[in-house]
This record gives structure tokens, sequence and C-alpha cells, in this order.
């Protein structure tokens, strides 16, 4: 309580609203393009794959992608906004700005992951958009699916800070984002159901956390998943806990940052 009523609210919602109107500056470039590649991937693998995937009873292969591409989209634009705000910041030196301002750590990763949040859940929001009236989509769950977005998109936007953080050019970060976060996120059962997959992939697909996330995903719309939607919640939130704690330690120590 004495934490929450010290804490600089002006200077949060300040660096949370110059997070917000820095990509909504450019909205071709950080939400409708992603749309449009989302969308490209609907028809290709839709097209080709219809026919071929058998997935849950009663859902057809391409309402089954829709979710998955959503999630993949949140998740990938959101570590894209916190990691490529900070690094732009430490390569040009503005970041200093940031540094001598009355903000504790905290409030700085609140306030560039709640941007991050804000831009995922823009993309998986105008991919929902661009598809309604073209495919049957139910809702079984809105409330899983809210829940999922911000576990989803606050997780992948306090990941993008630890990238940042850690790397000192664009070259460090782009290999962060090609080598880690889409792998996991196109290994995650985007495409399939990991029941599909040989036994020994099918083990794989259960460590990678960013399977849960499109996994409990997927149950709001359908009300099916590969595992239940409670291990689902638990396992996104204990790995939120856990990047959360990192970032917010780094940010702390200056580490790459300060010195």
């Amino acid at each position: 309580m004495n934490t929450l009523s010290r804490a600089n609210w002006r200077g949060l919602y300040t660096l949370f609203g110059k997070e917000v109107r820095r990509f909504m500056k450019v909205p071709v470039q950080t939400v409708l393009t992603p749309v449009v590649t989302s969308l490209l991937f609907l028809l290709v693998f839709g097209h080709a794959l219809k026919e071929h995937v058998q997935v849950f009873a009663g859902v057809s292969y391409v309402a089954f992608l829709i979710p998955g591409l959503m999630m993949m989209a949140i998740i990938q634009n959101a570590f894209a906004n916190s990691s490529s705000s900070l690094i732009q910041s430490k390569v040009n030196g503005s970041l200093t700005f940031v540094l001598v301002a009355p903000l504790s750590s905290l409030e700085m990763f609140l306030a560039y992951v709640g941007a991050a949040v804000v831009r995922g859940t823009l993309v998986g929001l105008g991919l929902y958009l661009a598809v309604l009236g073209v495919v049957q989509l139910p809702v079984f769950n809105l409330a899983a699916i809210v829940a999922f977005t911000l576990l989803a998109s606050a997780t992948l936007g306090a990941m993008g800070l630890i990238a940042a953080v850690w790397a000192m050019h664009f070259e460090q970060l782009s290999a962060f984002q090609n080598f880690i976060v889409i792998p996991l996120s196109f290994l995650s059962g985007v495409f399939y159901s990991i029941h599909t997959l040989p036994p020994f992939w099918h083990e794989v697909s259960r460590w990678n956390p960013f399977f849960y996330m499109i996994d409990g995903f997927r149950y709001g719309f359908f009300g099916q998943s590969d595992v239940p939607p409670s291990l689902s919640l638990a396992v996104c939130a204990v790995f939120f806990a856990a990047v959360s704690a990192l970032s917010i330690a780094l940010l702390r120590s200056g580490y790459k940052i300060r010195h």
C-alpha cells in the first residue's frame, strides 16, 4: 500500500503515453502490416491444409488456425514494441532522459510492458475484425481470451525488455528475436494440434511456454484444448512472473544501460 501510494503515477503514465504514441505514429508498420501478414498465413495454410489436417471435433481447420495466428501476432508484436523502443533509445542516447527521470525500475517496467500489451492487443483485435464475417469463430469463454491475451503480451513485453537490455546493437536484438522468439512461436501449435505430433516432438512441445499461451487462448474460442486450460494459465502465470522478475532486476541493476 505504501509503495503504491508513493508511486510516480504521472511519470509512469507519461512514459506509457509516449510509448503508445510512438508506435501509433506509424500504424501501417506496427498494426496493419502484421494483420496483413497473418491473413496471408491464413490464406496459404488454410487453403493448402484444410482438407488434410484433422483437429478438434466440429471445428474446421481454417477456424482452428485463426486463434493461433492471432496469438502469434500478439506475442511477436508485443516483443517487438518494448525491445525496439529500448534498443533505439540506447543506440541514439535518448535513454538517458528516461534514466534521469524520477521513475523506479518497476515504473519503467510497467510503462514499457503496458504499451507492449496495447500494441499486441490491437494487432490481435485487428486480425479478429478482419476475418469476422468470413469465418465462423465462436467465443466460448471471453474471460479466458482476455486473460491469455494480457498474460502473453505482457510476458513478451517483459522478454523484449530483457533482450533490449542485453543487446548492444540491433543485430544482437535481431538474433534474439530470430533464434528464440520466432522459432518458439512457430513451434507452439499455431498450425497444428500437438496430439498429431510424434511422441518425441509432442513432449518437446510441452516444454515450450508459448504452446500454453496459444492452447489456452484457443480454448477461449472453442472450449477445446490439447491440455487443461487451468494448466495453461498456471504455466503462463509462472513464466510471466519469472521474466518480469528478471526484467525488473536488470532495469534496477543498470546492467548495460547505466554503465
